[in-house]
């Protein structure tokens, strides 16, 4: 039997401005580097961290609420680690 490694946390968006472009590109860069599938939800929207395009499209300005979902092998490492590049405003002084 083989299990897969499922986890969720919750975090949000403290930069003033919020997960635009920049932010976007270190969230899917970072993300693209573990086999897991990392899956971002605000709301009835979600997105690939994977994909650029999805990720802008959630449109999560400062203050938001996501759910971040991680599945796979590495999954507790990448939840870990994307929640700390949010924590740490995606290396951005405000």
């Amino acid at each position: 039997m083989r299990c897969i490694l499922r986890v969720e946390c919750n975090i949000q968006v403290i930069n003033k401005l919020g997960l635009h472009a920049r932010a976007a590109a270190k969230l899917v860069k970072l993300s693209a580097g573990f086999e897991s599938s990392v899956v971002l939800n605000n709301g009835s929207a979600s997105a690939d961290a994977k994909s650029i395009m999805q990720v802008l499209m959630l449109a999560a300005s400062q203050e938001t609420h996501l759910l971040l979902t991680a599945e796979g092998n590495d999954a507790q490492l990448a939840a870990s680690r994307i929640s700390r590049l949010f924590e740490n405003r995606f290396g951005e002084d405000e």
